[in-house]
């Protein structure tokens, strides 16, 4: 049975995916580090310190977190992820997502022309709910299915 939950579209549009799910806070720099020096489109996590996370691939994956946290490189490195293609499909958001990850978004966005789909405040529920690897479909309104 499908679960239905309703944030704020930050970039909205429709796609589907798989899940992966970070129960903490997501440190983009940590996380991408490994695939922007490589210039690798494929980003397999580095951050040692996410165990939900860990060595698993990140590229074109729907990423369901709290928030990000860490450097205040935050923003670029999303930006940078979108101009050597490794960015994740979308970024879903529990909590209010915060001012780099907006600007890394939103930049990629406009100067890089690559949008990475932003939903947030979809509550404690949704992040309690969703699973690694189950399937994800997204509206331009902000609704997020589990299916």
């Amino acid at each position: 049975m499908s679960q239905i939950f309703k944030g704020r579209p930050i970039l909205s549009g429709a796609c589907q995916g798989e899940a992966l799910v970070s129960h903490g806070g997501f440190n983009t720099l940590a996380s991408y580090q490994k695939a922007l020096i490589l210039n690798s489109k494929k980003a397999e996590c580095t951050d040692q310190n996410n165990p939900d996370l860990y060595k698993k691939i990140m590229t074109d994956k729907i990423l369901c977190l709290p928030q990000t946290i860490g450097s205040t490189t935050g923003g670029l490195v999303l930006m940078t992820t979108c101009s050597i293609g490794s960015q994740p499909k979308a970024m879903l958001f529990s909590d209010h997502i915060d001012s780099l990850a907006a600007a890394g978004v939103i930049l990629s966005d406009i100067w890089v022309g690559k949008r990475i789909i932003v939903i947030d405040q979809l509550g404690p529920e949704f992040l309690a709910a969703v699973q690694t690897g189950e399937t994800v479909s997204i509206a331009e309104d902000g609704t997020v299915t589990l299916e």
